[in-house]
């Protein structure tokens, strides 16, 4: 019936030919429309996983109870002044931005951390820190009343007195005077010139975590838009630009985040597309041209299955109303796919229109003959990615529920318009058969070797086996991600600091108390690094430390605070502090060795240089020498006043990232193990999860997410072989059938896996998309081959359905192996995997599926001779196998439709 039920559509739409074309562009141009105007994606990757998941859901109370930033600011700078500076006019520019940034936090700036920052450093710092202010008394009581180029040079006088008298050695100034020569040779040599003052009266040069300020940013984002955050990302670039923070604070800002990282991974996605789309274009205009050899033919497959994708894109936003960023992967999978069923009927009419020569017989043959694998092999596809509905990951879920639509439309356009177009086409005739006869070789080999072909191949599945048991998932998002990308170069560079919270676990305690208790227990975990509450801001031992500031303060604040501020010096009273430094400089030197010496001697000569130059680079000098001198006077006047630090006297705004107002306590907890060690990362959340189940964060939101699609990805393919096999068991009405197309599918599976393993290609949440490409295209191969064999087809490897299948699979190879070419890892691998399935797939049907199913079967059918009246008639059995009794439908059917229509029979 079903059979039937295919011929007669093919040949209704072959004598319609020109309804059937106008119907089916209508409906395109219709569906194009609709798309057109309700086109969106869900960009939320929330929205990939049902809110009543356990690990969804306290994550979801963990993000409302303690908001999280989503957005991370960098700014570097040559000196931390530089940088504070930067951060606190950026911070505040980006507070007047409400309509895109709903939160700005500047993390170690602002006024509490401006009065209260000596007390953060340990003791010993602390010490050695007010004993030189201290011993630095009068050289800042000379800075403080001349913060001037002028002021310095008579501070650098002062030192070098100091070293007349013999109070200190000319090597205790080495390092101010070559950090003063490197300022002056900078702005001699015409590039940006700096000078830390902080970092003179540390002794040290700064760590590269003083020279950096962090803003933390909760930005409004916009999840209709392939790139939500893209809007506040432009604003803080360009605010940064606006304040001219690049060539006036000599700062670099970059963003890093959670947002920023999703929104240039869209980037890098949609940036590779037009590479992939081209290549992937080409590459299966190649194959179907190596297939069909015939440009009227390709150009109707690629009408059909342009019509078939618009009318399956509109169906499918109108079942889910929105594309997520997994069921977005609909338009290459249905390409990948549909492009199968008009390659298979294709190639049929082919070899049809070289048995009948003529146009509709060859259609009408080659419908009778590929309407029901194809019809088959639609409904098992669309039943495999049906199968995806009841699982609990939503992206798979919405996606198997538009494919599964999609692979019906596919057949449907394939039977009827394809048929439309090749009548009105007419593309010429086939003078050559179109099997592979150079096969023939490998054809007979399987048949002749069909045992050991089978066991063999099933025994070296099963002894590569335990290589399944090295199969990770890799739930690292990190590795799915461009390393080049800005944010994940910047996530990089800052994974090391504590402060950005990286991979960082959460979790909400009922109260504070029970918070310090739940810090205490994980502190003592070997996976862990560290772990924060809101009493970590508070510092320790802080009596001692205020009274260490306090007695450098009664010592020093005169002379920090002078009664009278001398006027900025003119360029020739600069000139004239030049030139007499210089000669103090080089006295100093004068036949000394050491490093002071040589310092000595180089400065001298640089101040000399400065004195003889334009003007302008002296100003460069004055303005590098002042913009850091001036706060950072301002910045030691507060620092010298702390005040002692308590829970209830840290800010509100600080406060609120760990207490709740209802009094509900954030601990957070930081891995020793780096971001991109999977391992480490795995071992962490697990130890944790151990001692503290509630516990959430990026860290657990990766695992439990990576579980979870491991399972759906499990449960739907379960769910799949199952349905198909209840299909089959309709539709062949034969367990043993069955068994003969699954096997192939599993072993196909299986090896994919294994090879996996072999290759270091892990699972990861990109490349599991193609384990139902696998599914959908193995299950097709599988039945195309079991219904030609069940027909009486033998020599099926030099067949024209092998022609079919490995041309299909090249196509659908090419066009999916073209995102192995993307810029994107996430892309990349999965092409990468994609291609290596179809290969395992294609050798699966083309090789193992005909060796296991060996010749088709005989049974014995009654012959029955006509003889003449009178004598007795008789009736014996005779073995004759499907391929004689197809041989002989053939015939007949050649017969049939070659006679004029009045003639035919039933």
């Amino acid at each position: 019936m079903l059979r039937s039920s295919v011929s007669r559509v093919v040949d209704f739409c072959s004598r319609h030919a020109w309804w059937v074309i106008v119907l089916g562009v209508a409906m395109a141009a219709a569906s194009s429309l609709y798309t057109l105007h309700h086109f969106a994606i869900k960009t939320d990757v929330k929205d990939l996983f049902p809110s009543d998941l356990p690990w969804a859901q306290r994550a979801i109370d963990y993000m409302k109870t303690f908001p999280q930033p989503g957005m991370l600011v960098v700014i570097d700078a040559p000196t931390p002044e530089l940088a504070d500076q930067a951060s606190t006019r950026l911070t505040r520019a980006l507070a007047s931005r409400p309509d895109l940034i709903r939160a700005v936090h500047q993390l170690q700036g602002g006024p509490f951390f401006e009065r209260n920052g000596l007390l953060y450093l340990p003791t010993d710092e602390v010490v050695g820190l007010t004993q030189g202010l201290v011993h630095a008394g009068p050289l800042l009581q000379t800075l403080a009343a001349d913060p001037s180029l002028r002021g310095a040079l008579n501070g650098l006088s002062l030192g070098l007195m100091g070293v007349q008298y013999g109070q200190i050695q000319l090597d205790d100034l080495a390092r101010p005077m070559a950090m003063a020569s490197d300022t002056a040779q900078e702005a001699l040599a015409g590039q940006p010139a700096s000078f830390s003052w902080r970092a003179l009266a540390g002794g040290r040069a700064p760590e590269p975590r003083e020279l950096r300020q962090l803003i933390e940013v909760e930005p409004v984002l916009d999840y209709t838009v392939l790139e939500p955050g893209l809007a506040a990302t432009d604003a803080i670039l360009h605010t940064a630009q606006d304040l001219n923070l690049d060539s006036g604070d000599q700062a670099r800002v970059r963003l890093t985040g959670p947002v920023p990282m999703d929104d240039d991974q869209f980037a890098t996605v949609r940036e590779s597309a037009p590479l992939n789309i081209a290549v992937s274009i080409v590459a299966v205009l190649v194959v179907l041209w190596l297939a069909l050899h015939s440009a009227r033919i390709i150009l109707a497959v690629a009408i059909s299955l342009g019509v078939g994708l618009a009318i399956s894109a509109a169906f499918g936003l109108f079942l889910v109303g929105a594309l997520n960023i997994i069921s977005v992967a609909f338009f290459v999978l249905f390409i990948g796919l549909g492009v199968d069923f008009g390659l298979q009927f294709g190639v049929r009419y082919r070899a049809e229109r070289h048995e009948f020569g003529d146009l509709r017989p060859a259609l009408r043959s080659a419908s009778r003959k590929a309407g029901v694998p194809l019809a088959l092999a639609a409904a098992a596809t669309a039943l495999g990615f049906s199968s995806f509905l009841p699982t609990s990951y939503q992206g798979l879920s919405e996606l198997g529920q538009i494919a599964g639509c999609g692979m019906i439309i596919a057949f449907l356009t394939s039977i009827t318009l394809l048929p439309a177009l090749l009548t009105v086409l007419k593309p010429p005739g086939e003078p050559h058969p179109m099997g592979f006869a150079s096969l023939a070789p490998v054809n007979t080999f399987v048949q002749r070797h069909r045992f050991p072909v089978v066991a063999g191949t099933l025994l070296l599945v099963a002894l590569a086996s335990p290589l399944l048991l090295f199969l990770r998932f890799d739930f690292n998002q990190l590795h799915v991600r461009n390393r080049d990308a800005p944010s994940v170069a910047t996530f990089l560079d800052l994974r090391e600091e504590a402060q950005t919270g990286t991979n960082a676990i959460g979790i909400t305690a009922a109260n504070q108390s029970a918070a310090d208790a739940i810090a205490q227990r994980l502190s003592a975990l070997p996976q862990v690094a560290q772990t924060r509450t809101l009493d970590s801001l508070v510092p320790g031992d802080q009596e001692q430390k205020v009274k260490l500031i306090q007695a450098a303060a009664d010592q020093i604040g005169g002379s920090l605070s002078p009664q009278q501020i001398a006027s900025p010096p003119t360029d020739a009273q600069i000139v004239e502090a030049l030139s007499s430094t210089s000669y103090e400089l080089s006295a100093a030197a004068n036949d000394r060795q050491g490093s002071g010496a040589d310092a000595a001697r180089r400065l001298s000569g640089l101040l000399l240089q400065l004195a003889r130059a334009d003007s302008g680079i002296r100003q460069r000098v004055e303005a590098a020498v002042v913009a850091s001198l001036r706060p950072s006077l301002e910045q030691l006047r507060r620092e010298l006043s702390p005040q002692r630090v308590t829970a209830q006297s840290i800010p509100a705004d600080l406060k609120r990232a760990w207490l709740a107002p209802d009094g509900r306590a954030r601990v957070q907890v930081l891995p020793k193990a780096d971001p991109e060690d999977t391992g480490g990362l795995r071992d962490f959340v697990a130890a944790v999860l151990a001692v503290e189940p509630t516990a959430t964060g990026p860290a657990v939101m990766m695992l439990e997410a990576g579980n979870t699609v491991t399972r759906a990805f499990i449960e739907a393919g379960l769910f799949a072989l199952a349905a198909i096999a209840v299909l089959l068991v309709i539709t062949l009405r034969r367990v043993a059938d069955v068994l003969l197309t699954l096997l192939p599918l599993l072993v196909a599976g299986v090896v994919t896996l294994e090879l996996c393993v072999v290759f270091g290609i892990p699972l990861n949440f990109a490349n599991i998309m193609a384990l139902p490409l696998l599914l959908g295209v193995g299950v097709a191969f599988k039945i195309y081959y079991i219904m030609a064999w069940r027909s009486g087809k033998t020599e099926l490897v030099q067949s024209t359905l092998t022609r079919a299948v490995i041309f299909s699979a090249m196509a659908t190879a090419t066009a999916f192996g073209s995102l192995w070419l993307s810029s994107d890892p996430g892309i990349s691998s999965m092409g990468e995997l994609m291609a290596l399935a179809l290969v395992c797939t294609m050798a699966a049907a083309v090789l193992f599926q005909p060796a296991l199913m060996g010749r088709p079967r005989e049974r014995a059918v009654w012959v029955v001779r006509r003889v003449p009246m009178g004598v007795r008639s008789e009736a014996r059995p005779r073995a004759e196998s499907r391929r004689f009794r197809a041989e002989h439908a053939l015939a007949g059917a050649r017969d049939h439709d070659r006679a004029p229509e009045d003639e035919r029979g039933e």
